[in-house]
């Protein structure tokens, strides 16, 4: 196919790399949008320069918050930017990635996701949305989020975790093909416990700490133990197991 030239929101994140990787690998022009390269996604600078002759856009930014509140403010804002500014460079294909689950959940950190969704959906740039489920490397980013010297405190969750490589391949296949709006989940091929993954994640380390699994009471931690965040049964699975990508 004929290369495109495709700008990536958040492309130095946990899965943006890998949709660099891929992208570049599969022979396109690729944009990074960071501020290290003048663009900023919360007030828009650089990005009309940024997105000159761009086919596509593929956003994976993210923020790691777990206020509501400060989640819909920051992915309706960096949404709406990115969508008027998509608009004015003639952009033709508004790719984004969401959550597994996120619909049914929209609490914390889940509420931006539903909110951006919300605004893509209402916006004149053809799009696509995909949700996948957490990646492999979630489990590093628990680690030692919250705990108190040796004691590591890690949420009542069952997962369906799956390598971001695979979600990176899966976003740049779309970036590639026409707008589809929802298309099929993405998740790994094998339910997980977080607490067992982040006790896999710690084997590696130095020290040895102590694993602590607690539930998070309220609707968002119910969403976390009782199947919510997991894949229904129409959904697309990976290949990479968590053991597999720990090897």
């Amino acid at each position: 196919m004929k290369p495109l030239k495709i700008a990536v929101a958040g492309g130095t994140g946990a899965v943006g790399t890998h949709v660099v990787r891929v992208a570049t690998e599969r022979g396109h022009d690729v944009v990074v949008l960071t501020r290290s390269s003048g663009v900023d996604l919360v007030d828009g600078a650089g990005l009309a320069r940024a997105l000159s002759g761009a086919d596509a856009v593929i956003d994976v930014a993210s923020k790691q918050t777990m206020s509501a509140r400060e989640s819909t403010g920051f992915f309706t804002t960096v949404t709406r930017n990115l969508l008027a500014a998509e608009m004015d460079a003639g952009v033709s294909h508004h790719v984004a990635l969401s959550i597994v689950g996120s619909d049914k959940a929209p609490h914390a950190y889940y509420a931006g996701k539903v909110a951006q969704e919300k605004v893509i959906e209402e916006g004149t740039v053809p799009w696509t949305i995909l949700r996948a489920t957490q990646f492999h490397e979630f489990a590093g980013q628990l680690y030692g989020a919250v705990g108190i010297g040796r004691l590591v405190v890690i949420p009542k969750m069952r997962s369906q975790p799956i390598a971001a490589r695979e979600v990176a391949e899966r976003l740049v296949e779309l970036a590639e093909g026409t707008p589809a709006g929802h298309v099929r989940d993405l998740g790994g091929p094998k339910e997980e416990r977080m607490v067992d993954m982040v006790r896999r994640y710690a084997d590696s380390l130095p020290e040895r700490p102590w694993i602590v699994e607690v539930p998070i009471p309220g609707a968002y931690g119910k969403a976390m133990r009782d199947g919510t965040l997991l894949l229904g049964p129409d959904a697309d699975r990976g290949k990479q197991t968590y053991s597999e990508w720990c090897s």
